[in-house]
């Protein structure tokens, strides 16, 4: 029996709603769609078997016990289901209630406590998190990351990204649109190259670009994790940071990131954009030279489930000389990064990642590019485990930029 705080049932202030849990007419659509059911073949890792859990712990007729509780904590939060679902059950919505109540019940174990104070300590505090940002790159450097599983995946840490000073990039020429961007937690330290593609590419459609220098981390690995009042006052800091000058969109660039905002934030979420989903609306300016590449695409489960956005990321990407797009079998499941799932679920991890792996690999593509840092990492580190150093991971704002350098080839 899991060690608890209260006996009760799911009725803390997070808990999922009953409308939202009775959407659910148990057709089991979602069923080989949820990569969890999928490798595990077992109901209770299906998005209909989570949700009848939660609906009987809320109802009282189960008794809350760990081996129940890891239920929830396998789900990777993908919202693969809700792209297949004919219900509109708002499956993202209920698992995160579901993890904070989970968090709310059980006594916290240490590692469970470890990611709550990590994030609550460092991810809301860019300062804090440059100096990890600069301590780690101290590490790497001496060999020593190498020493942790976790270590291992991550990626070559060079510089932080910053924004320009004065706090604006600004339009080559007359500005056709102001939009603000979110630098984000992680993004800066990990694909700090991924930002000033970003940026270049708003700049080449005409865009003055602002970065409020009070903004914060969204707080989507807040809430992925069950801390959904830490994510509330993430949300209350940014709306107040953003609102502080007028911008025609919020431009973010992170896949998981953006479907938090436009979820999590009720006013500045209608004005959030993807990025791609930004630049197929306004467009780009012809391309300048051709990139010879073969490219296959990874869909970020926030920008293709979440947000609904498969189509415009491969626009542009066609959009390229050059480039020749090979889709990947399954492109759109999940590479098995899901924000902080690879450190607290490895070996479920690890075995999705497998199998995105072998689909990756027989498009003999010299490129895979996805739109979220976390997939961008998580295929770094499986490639490189595999010894296929002669495959680049990028992000696509990477990819198109190379179109407009001069040394593009």
């Amino acid at each position: 029996m899991l060690d608890i705080r209260d006996p009760g049932t799911f009725q803390g202030p997070d808990a999922p709603a009953d409308d939202d849990l009775a959407t659910c007419v148990h057709c089991g659509l979602c069923l080989n769609a949820c990569p969890t059911y999928r490798i595990t073949g077992l109901e209770t890792e299906s998005p209909r078997g989570r949700i009848y859990l939660m609906t009987r712990w809320k109802r009282g007729d189960l008794p809350f016990t760990e081996e129940l509780a890891r239920h929830i904590d396998l789900c990777l939060g993908c919202r693969t289901c809700e792209a297949v679902c004919p219900s509109g059950v708002p499956y993202g919505r209920i698992i995160e209630g579901g993890r904070a109540e989970v968090e709310r019940l059980r006594r916290p174990n240490p590692r469970s406590l470890l990611v709550r104070q990590a994030l609550r300590r460092l991810l809301a505090h860019p300062g804090r998190l440059r100096t990890v940002g600069a301590l780690t790159r101290a590490a790497q450097t001496l060999g020593l990351t190498g020493l942790v599983p976790q270590g291992r995946t991550l990626p070559r840490l060079t510089r932080a990204y910053r924004p320009p000073r004065g706090g604006v990039a600004p339009a080559p020429g007359p500005p056709r649109h102001r939009v603000a961007f979110l630098t984000g937690c992680v993004m800066p330290l990990l694909y700090p190259s991924a930002h000033e593609a970003a940026v270049r590419l708003l700049q080449l459609a005409g865009c003055e670009v602002w970065f409020p220098s009070d903004q914060r981390c969204c707080g989507a690995l807040f809430a992925h994790n069950g801390d959904l009042e830490g994510a509330r006052q993430l949300r209350d800091h940014n709306q107040h940071a953003f609102g502080m000058e007028d911008f025609d969109v919020l431009v973010v660039d992170s896949a998981g990131c953006g479907a938090h905002l436009k979820d999590f934030y009720p006013n500045l979420g209608r004005r959030v954009r993807d990025l791609t989903e930004f630049l197929d609306e306004i467009g780009l300016p012809p391309p300048e030279h051709e990139v010879r590449l073969r490219v296959t695409y990874q869909d970020a489960c926030h920008l293709v489930h979440a947000q609904r956005i498969r189509h415009q990321p491969r626009r542009l990407i066609r959009s390229i000389p050059g480039v020749g797009l090979v889709e990947m079998a399954h492109s759109d499941i999940c590479c098995g990064a899901a924000g902080l799932y690879g450190a607290l679920q490895p070996q479920m991890s690890s075995r999705i990642l497998e199998e995105k792996l072998d689909d990756l690999l027989a498009t003999e593509a010299q490129v895979v590019v996805t739109a979220n840092p976390g997939c961008q990492m998580q295929l770094e580190a499986g490639l490189r485990a595999r010894g296929r150093t002669d495959v680049r991971v990028a992000h696509v704002a990477e990819l198109i930029v190379e179109a407009y350098r001069p040394s593009a080839t």
